[in-house]
């Protein structure tokens, strides 16, 4: 919190809440009233229909949220936030010890002095690493070969001291490897102050810059920086300005001046030009510059269209280009000489398929690798330049994910990508392209006894009411028997395109070897089996979205894998949007759900162009000043479709000082169940006064929560230790 004062009427109400709660001991089962928020009913009226919000008064501003002095409203929210987080610490209080267990059993699998696999830039290896005890990394670097001196460019360590949140992000180092620039948020709202610093002194420099979103692009004098800033309202990035080291003085260079696009800046692999990239859900649009140029003017290379996807690559005399031009549904590759960018210009290279998404793609002197998505999986396809050759790497996994990892040299014959499965822990692997030899440069380390021959991954398919199958990922340890018995986690998102991958956890290995199944729905909205599977789960189709993952849980009962007393679900954000949603729909299908940091006050937010994100992502949610987007909008919104009627157990969890969504929302959500739910099961609502969408900072402390929702489960299906 801001002030002291007001961090102390927090602490004395929570105190008085758990000392009332302490003097009247009760069971397990702890028989304490939950809170009862206050109904101040504000009528919002749009297309002729009337809704009554009862708690709109918990919504405040950040300058409310920043103020030294603490006005009534502000102290009105803070009080129930606070009784919130006083009665979950109370409901949950038998459980504190098998948290602590959890955390530490978490915490306990991580390696504490790891390091990350360097990678070589400029002459030098940079990685990042860390020490036993502390919870941030240091950055450091080699120049020459790994056997040298190890040099210390960040501690972000001795930087956190004394800050509750620490976040650094966009680390990145001048070409001529002297000076470094980093981002800095104190606060968890995602808006980053950039500093630098001489890595041959030492030394900070002067110049700061505030209100970015963190990372900068070096022109080639070493001197002159791109940066992205944000608005302070709604939080969008809204331009690009050019700074020179010593001068105080930034120089807007571009302004995106559509409400719906965000603005950024990069360089490309080949370091010849600087980009400026403009983006919305459905439509980019880029400028280059010769990086040599700092000062020049940037010129663009295709001109933004509605429904238009490009994404651009240089390699000597073209760019390569990832375009969904002329329907390309899945995208293509298509090419264009750097002196005739626009795409009436571009030619395929690998052309559009019905059957395959184009994720993304890497570019080396004598091959082409391509990022494909095949029936849910990805696969890495090598193509040589001269033709000789075109073929995929075996990964030998009913399930898994790979990615193409940093690989900044063209002239190379190593691919460098990332592999892992729900029982392979996340490996960092070096190929041949040419011998097609692999070699494992690192596999993430799990302490104690882990042996992934002791579990089973598998791939099913449920079929959803229109005939879609759908795929299920699921992980669990040898031996189950299939008797409809087993706790069962489902875990969903389905939103932005975004594919929940098939990936290994060691933090799920808390409720595995508890005898839980985990389980990933791979519903619509995301892009698992295609861009048509995001199509198909977006805009007037979101509900098939929710109906998806409702069908994958029937199947998991249906198979005998669990049953309704013993399934739980989660998600969070968006994916807490998912859970709200199938709540309403089908509160008889759960035991209880974990819903973090959910969006799910879908109109009212959509319908406020001030809240971050809400007028860029019409193209995903549509615009309800549209009557047919509301109408559709109001048939699936959570906070909206509350009813009287019994619900699951359920556990919430926000932040504080969430940018992307805000903690009004949930907040109003939960209020809202208490006064309508008919049941008595739990509804517990955890706020991190300190955090925001991503949680705590720190390597270790973000476990604290994790312990506290495996607790609810646990707990809830009889696991106590």
């Amino acid at each position: 919190m801001k002030n002291q004062t007001q961090n102390l009427k927090i602490i004395i109400t929570g105190i008085l809440i758990l000392f009332i709660w302490a003097c009247n001991p009760k069971p397990r089962t702890v028989d304490m009233k939950p809170p009862v928020a206050e109904k101040s009913p504000k009528e919002l009226t749009i297309h002729d229909d009337t809704r009554v919000d009862n708690y709109l008064w918990m919504r405040l501003t950040d300058e409310q949220k920043n103020a030294e002095a603490v006005d009534k409203q502000t102290q009105k929210v803070l009080d129930y936030l606070n009784a919130e987080n006083a009665y979950t610490n109370a409901v949950m209080n038998h459980t504190e010890a098998f948290q602590k267990k959890l955390f530490e059993e978490i915490i306990g699998r991580i390696k504490q002095d790891d390091e990350s696999v360097p990678v070589k830039r400029n002459g030098y290896f940079y990685y990042t690493r860390y020490e036993k005890g502390n919870e941030y990394p240091l950055y450091c670097r080699k120049k020459g070969n790994l056997e040298a001196k190890e040099e210390i460019m960040l501690n972000v360590n001795l930087l956190a001291k004394g800050h509750d949140f620490f976040q650094v992000v966009g680390v990145n180092v001048s070409e001529d490897s002297k000076t470094l620039a980093y981002g800095v948020d104190t606060v968890s709202r995602r808006r980053y102050t950039i500093y630098f610093k001489n890595l041959e002194t030492g030394e900070l420099l002067a110049d700061q810059i505030s209100n970015t979103t963190g990372g900068v692009t070096w022109a080639h004098d070493n001197k002159t920086v791109f940066y992205s800033t944000k608005d302070p309202v709604t939080l969008r990035s809204d331009r690009i300005n050019r700074y020179v080291l010593g001068s105080n003085s930034p120089v807007e260079v571009y302004y995106e001046k559509d409400e719906t696009f965000g603005t950024f800046v990069s360089k490309t692999k080949s370091k010849k030009y600087l980009v400026i990239g403009s983006s919305q859900t459905l439509s980019t649009e880029y400028r280059i510059l010769d990086a040599s140029d700092p000062t020049g003017e940037f010129r663009i290379v295709q001109n933004r269209e509605k429904d238009h996807e490009y994404h651009i690559v240089h390699y000597e005399d073209h760019f390569y280009i990832r375009t969904n031009k002329d329907g390309a549904l899945n995208f293509k590759l298509m090419r264009t000489s750097i002196n005739k960018l626009t795409k009436e210009n571009w030619t395929d290279v690998i052309p559009h398929r019905n059957d395959v998404l184009l994720q993304g793609f890497e570019i080396f002197k004598d091959y082409l690798v391509v990022s494909e998505r095949i029936k849910g999986l990805t696969n890495l396809r090598l193509i040589s330049w001269d033709g000789s050759e075109d073929y995929f790497v075996d990964f030998g996994e009913e399930t898994y994910l790979a990615w193409i990892s940093a690989n900044p040299e063209f002239d190379t014959d190593q691919l460098r990508y990332i592999y892992s499965s729900l029982t392979t822990p996340i490996s960092t692997i070096d190929f041949n392209m040419v011998s097609k030899e692999k070699n494992l440069l690192k596999e993430e380390d799990v302490l104690g006894d882990f042996d992934k021959n002791n579990y089973v991954a598998k791939r099913l398919y449920a079929t959803a009411e229109d005939g879609i199958e759908v795929p299920v990922s699921l992980v669990y340890k040898k031996g189950l028997k299939l008797d409809g018995s087993n706790p069962t986690m489902l875990y969903g998102y389905g939103s932005y395109g975004s594919s929940m991958e098939a990936y290994f956890s060691s933090v799920r290995l808390t409720l595995l070897d508890r005898g839980f199944v985990y389980a990933i729905a791979h519903i619509r909205g995301g892009s698992e089996m295609g861009r048509w599977w995001y199509e198909n789960g977006k805009l007037l189709e979101k509900k098939n979205t929710f109906t998806d993952f409702n069908t994958c849980a029937e199947y998991l009962i249906e198979k005998q894998y669990t049953n309704p007393d013993h399934l739980f679900a989660m998600g969070g954000s968006a994916g807490g949007l998912l859970i709200g949603a199938i709540l309403n729909m089908r509160p008889d299908l759960y035991k209880g759900v974990v819903a973090s940091v959910p969006w799910v006050d879908v109109v009212t937010t959509m319908l406020d162009s001030s809240i971050p994100l809400t007028s860029s992502e019409y193209d995903e949610w549509g615009n309800p000043n549209e009557k047919e987007y509301y109408n559709y909008m109001m048939s699936y919104s959570p906070y909206d479709n509350v009813q009287d009627m019994d619900y699951p157990n359920i556990l919430v969890t926000t932040g504080y000082w969430d940018s992307q969504v805000q903690y009004w929302e949930p907040a109003k959500w939960v209020a809202k169940l208490r006064d309508m739910k008919t049941d008595n099961n739990l509804l517990v609502f955890k706020i991190n006064m300190e955090a925001g969408h991503g949680g705590v900072s720190g390597r270790f402390r973000r476990y604290k929560e994790t312990a506290l929702e495996y607790a609810f489960m646990l707990n809830l299906v009889g696991i106590t230790e």
